[in-house]
């Protein structure tokens, strides 16, 4: 079996054990293969981490891609040392991994949700028992953006089992628990929750009594931007009414939404791009690649074991093999695509989503010589650093969309023109779609109105209703 596997899964073939585990190397994260090498080594005697600097059965770790298509010699197809320790460069612009004096990683302290923060609260105010058990099921009753939606009856029965509460008492501890931090918590609406934290402002606030009557009596009109009806029925001038939605302005519509529910989510990039002597080149990120080697011991107790030991140790050698093969292949996969994404999008890695040209997986396998389902599970849970950032193998990757001189644009480089004229429109005349499909139209990207909607829906930007703000 040759370690470099073409991989050629969408032909009727019979997958080799070798075969099926190079396979499933290829769709594993870089997490999920340490995990399967630590069982490997826990349960292969004869395979073992070689020692820092050792040939070990591996040899030379994959090349460097540059923005050169990759050649490979018949000798190369053949050649078994590979090395998959590949050195950091101590010139290169990646992080490193901090590490605490006993050599241990630090550890992110967890995030204290909201509820976790009223409860903090809650038990450092004077309270008598009922009110406290009352308290208590609000705060569990609290959504993340910091609303109380369950009703009266629902906090009641929560309760049952241990007091028979009104809803006068509910609510009565309900105004107490607003005023906790932040301002504004388990209101039922916007309103109730403007108004409070409106009520937690001095008295001698400017605006402060036009902005409480705006809240409770002219919220909806503020949404619909009607300045001059609003100053005319009210008979304010646009100055007092400008301090007031000033004020209004500064208050936080959901309370609950600085406080985060989940950990942030970190990866490791599995290669990184970048620009030396004016050439874009890919390598394989350090520690990607376990240096494995054959344990030498026990290697060397085959010839002397008894058969029924000298079989168990042969079978053990030959899945040593198998695997430090499999991962010769996936390291070599790997960069391919990564040198074939890199030389396709260099445009982007020069000048940004706008540039990014139109790829797909059949563009990536005829230039490798592999087939799309290879691609596909390369290009899962594996991330590519660039000078721009960190992204999925597969960001780099969407259809295209006709230009007006016969050529394609991405719908990533769409979805980044969508956002810019987004960014640039006027607060007050917020672009729609019909009017943002026009504009590009205009630039040369044939494109309708509802796919302007689907690109602009797929980056959570709201419609141009709900993006109009008064200003």
């Amino acid at each position: 079996m040759k370690p470099a596997l073409q991989l050629r899964l969408g032909q009727s073939l019979a997958l080799t054990p070798q075969l099926q585990q190079a396979i499933r190397l290829l769709q594993l994260s870089r997490m999920e293969l340490e995990l399967e090498l630590n069982t490997a080594l826990e349960s292969n005697p004869l395979l073992d981490m070689a020692e820092e600097g050792s040939e070990g059965e591996e040899g030379e770790a994959p090349a460097e891609a540059t923005d050169e298509a990759p050649t490979e010699s018949a000798d190369a197809a053949e050649d078994d040392s590979l090395d998959l320790d590949l050195e950091p460069d101590p010139t290169d612009y990646r992080a490193s991994g901090a590490t605490d004096e006993e050599g241990l990683e630090p550890q992110d302290a967890e995030i204290e949700d909201l509820r976790d923060h009223l409860l903090w609260q809650l038990n450092l105010t004077p309270m008598s028992p009922r009110d406290r058990a009352i308290a208590t099921a609000i705060v569990e009753a609290v959504d993340d953006d910091g609303y109380l939606a369950e009703s009266d009856d629902t906090i009641r029965d929560a309760l049952a089992a241990l007091y028979t509460v009104t809803s006068e008492e509910i609510e009565s501890v309900r105004h107490r628990v607003q005023h906790f931090d932040p301002v504004g918590v388990a209101s039922r609406n916007l309103r109730e929750c403007l108004a409070v934290q409106l009520d937690a402002f001095d008295v001698q606030t400017p605006g402060l009594s036009l902005a409480q009557l705006l809240v409770a009596d002219h919220l909806e009109a503020l949404a619909k931007q009607d300045r001059a009806r609003i100053c005319q029925r009210m008979q304010i001038g646009e100055a007092e009414f400008d301090t007031a939605l000033a004020l209004i302005r500064s208050l936080v519509p959901k309370p609950g939404a600085a406080f985060a529910s989940t950990n942030a989510e970190y990866v490791a990039p599995d290669a990184y791009a970048r620009k030396v002597a004016g050439r874009w080149q890919v390598a394989l990120a350090p520690g990607c690649q376990p240096r494995l080697g054959i344990n030498e011991h026990y290697a060397s107790l085959i010839a002397k074991a008894r058969r029924e030991d000298a079989s168990y140790l042969k079978g053990q050698l030959q899945e040593a093999r198998w695997l430090i093969k499999s991962l010769k292949t996936r390291a070599e996969t790997m960069l391919k695509v990564a040198g074939a994404i890199v030389r396709a999008q260099e445009a982007f890695l020069e000048f940004g989503p706008e540039a990014m040209r139109p790829l797909v997986l059949k563009d990536v396998a005829d230039e490798i010589g592999m087939h799309e389902s290879t691609i596909s599970r390369v290009t899962t849970r594996k991330f590519l650093h660039t000078p721009r950032g960190t992204f999925e193998f597969k960001y780099f990757f969407s259809s295209g969309v006709t230009t007006v001189d016969g050529g394609a644009a991405s719908a990533t480089a769409i979805q980044a023109m969508i956002k810019r004229l987004i960014d640039e429109e006027h607060a007050t005349r917020p672009m729609s779609d019909q009017l943002l499909a026009s504009e590009l139209n205009r630039r040369g990207i044939n494109v309708a109105r509802r796919t302007v909607a689907k690109y602009r829906e797929a980056m959570n930007i709201p419609s141009s209703n709900d993006r109009s703000r008064l200003g």
